[in-house]
């Protein structure tokens, strides 16, 4: 791997260049059917206060129960960022007043989790990083705060609701190590973890419905000091773009304070969509500030090694290593491979299609057209009516000349539509390409009458005249000529 230094500076007026450091804390809700410690369902988008229950309301007297799915998606988490799964670790309870929490403490883990060490590589500009991962830990989530007003925040706020449906849904947190060097590492190392958390079936990891949660931790300090600067952490971040986005801003606001002789404030800060600007929220809080001490009422986690070991031998195909077969058993170009391998329904749709024509163009069609038509609906590709057999006949026709490029592109859309067979729309819509010599010459001759100009030009030597004669012969024709028969015929009949 390589040991990539990027760096924010040098700024303006001065001679010193910057190095960011940035590492990641990522909350993952995971897709149990019941929350962490009590029977209540885990589910997304339920009336407020309707999956409740005295156990996650905190009522006194009630005692929580580990949720048994949770422990071991967080152990096959640590075991696909290569992490130790500790022999023994401990919940705590860690103490802060909010609304959001009904307890008044959440159940969370401290210096005994239940992952440690472990890593996730990344590549950016065609260089490998390897970004260490400090822990991952077991917590349960807090409520759903609402503030009522202009600005959607405490500030400026009439009120705010409070919706407990997702206090107590099972929480991983995962924490890098400050080995990001730059928000495009970050980006990267963001995305390459939601494509892990996928690959495992344990998440969602919906950003925009808060099932992938990233508060961001950044400083900036001269480029070969050895010291950390002062850290500032971002939090509000809806999606991976907004996460690159707030840290460009945040690298750019901190050397600008450095360079003016400032001294940076370690601070938590919001981010607002809106401006792409960072704004103070609090003073940042220690570990000290939470209390941690021991959950009296929860066993110590002692994993069975062999369960364990049974857990790690079941850990299907990872992003990575699905990227690398692609390129190699498919020649798949290298980022076509990660748009692919990255979301487990389009590795398995694309491996279906390719199965029956030609790999290359299954990839080229999926993640340019139908990738295009997916983002226009605001459609998942499960839920589309074109499946494989589509990308499958579309490549055949392409491949043995059938239809055109144009006429590929018309089918795809109606089939999009419609769910209808390409070679149906085809017939229908009268997009099969005319390749019959024959049929074409006359067109052909009728073009080069009507065009002495770019005629002259092609037998006075110049080559690209041509592509002004193929033009008119496609437009005749309706898109239905062969463009490489028409080429043909143009060059045959001009270099008489």
């Amino acid at each position: 791997m390589g040991d990539a230094a990027t760096t924010a500076g040098p700024v303006a007026g001065t001679d010193t260049a910057y190095e960011t450091v940035i590492g990641l804390e990522c909350h993952v809700e995971l897709s149990t059917r019941t929350k962490m410690f009590c029977g209540c369902r885990n589910e997304f988008g339920a009336p407020p206060n309707t999956n409740v229950c005295p156990v996650c309301l905190g009522h006194p007297g009630t005692l929580p129960v580990p949720n048994e799915r949770a422990i071991e998606s967080i152990v096959r988490i640590g075991l696909a960022f290569d992490c130790e799964i500790a022999p023994h670790s401990l919940f705590h309870r860690k103490n802060y007043f909010y609304p959001d929490m009904p307890k008044n403490f959440q159940i969370s883990q401290y210096d005994l989790p239940i992952c440690v060490g472990g890593h996730l590589d990344v590549e950016v500009d065609g260089e490998g990083r390897r970004i260490g991962i400090t822990r991952v830990h077991m917590e349960e989530d807090t409520g759903k705060t609402t503030h009522a007003g202009a600005t959607g925040r405490i500030a400026g706020a009439d009120y705010a609701l409070e919706d407990y449906n997702r206090a107590g849904v099972p929480l991983v947190e995962i924490v890098s190590e400050p080995d990001l060097r730059s928000p495009a590492e970050a980006r990267a190392y963001l995305t390459e973890l939601r494509a892990t958390l996928l690959a495992l079936g344990v998440s969602d990891v919906r950003m925009e419905e808060g099932s992938l949660r990233c508060d961001a931790n950044i400083s900036v300090r001269p480029v070969g000091h050895p010291e950390f600067g002062t850290k500032v952490e971002i939090k509000n971040m809806n999606s991976i773009r907004s996460v690159e986005r707030a840290l460009r801003h945040e690298q750019e606001r901190q050397v600008g304070v450095l360079a003016g002789g400032g001294r940076v404030v370690q601070e938590t800060r919001h981010f607002d969509e809106t401006t792409g600007t960072t704004t103070s929220m609090r003073s940042k809080e220690e570990a000290f500030d939470y209390r941690y001490f021991p959950e009296p009422d929860l066993s110590p986690l002692e994993p069975d090694p062999a369960w364990v070991e049974r857990l790690r031998a079941e850990l299907p195909e990872l992003p990575a290593a699905r990227r690398r077969r692609f390129e190699q058993r498919y020649a798949v170009p290298p980022a076509q491979a990660a748009t692919l391998a990255a979301d487990h329904a389009w590795a398995a749709f694309f491996e279906e299609a390719a199965a029956g024509a030609d790999p290359r163009l299954v990839a080229n069609w999926m993640t340019g057209d139908l990738a295009g038509l997916l983002n226009e609906a605001g459609i998942e590709l499960a839920g589309a009516k074109v499946g494989p057999r589509h990308l499958t006949a579309l490549a055949r026709l392409l491949a043995d000349g059938t239809i055109s490029s144009a006429g590929a592109k018309a089918a795809l859309a109606e089939a999009f539509a419609t769910g209808e067979a390409i070679e149906a729309v085809v017939r229908a819509r009268g997009l099969a390409q005319v390749s019959d010599e024959g049929a074409l010459t006359a067109v052909v001759d009728e073009v080069i009458a009507e065009n002495p100009g770019p005629v002259e030009q092609f037998r006075g030597g110049k080559e690209g005249a041509l592509n002004a004669l193929i033009g008119p012969v496609m437009k005749k024709t309706g898109g239905s000529a062969n463009p490489q028969v028409v080429r043909d015929l143009l060059r045959a009949r001009l270099s008489r």
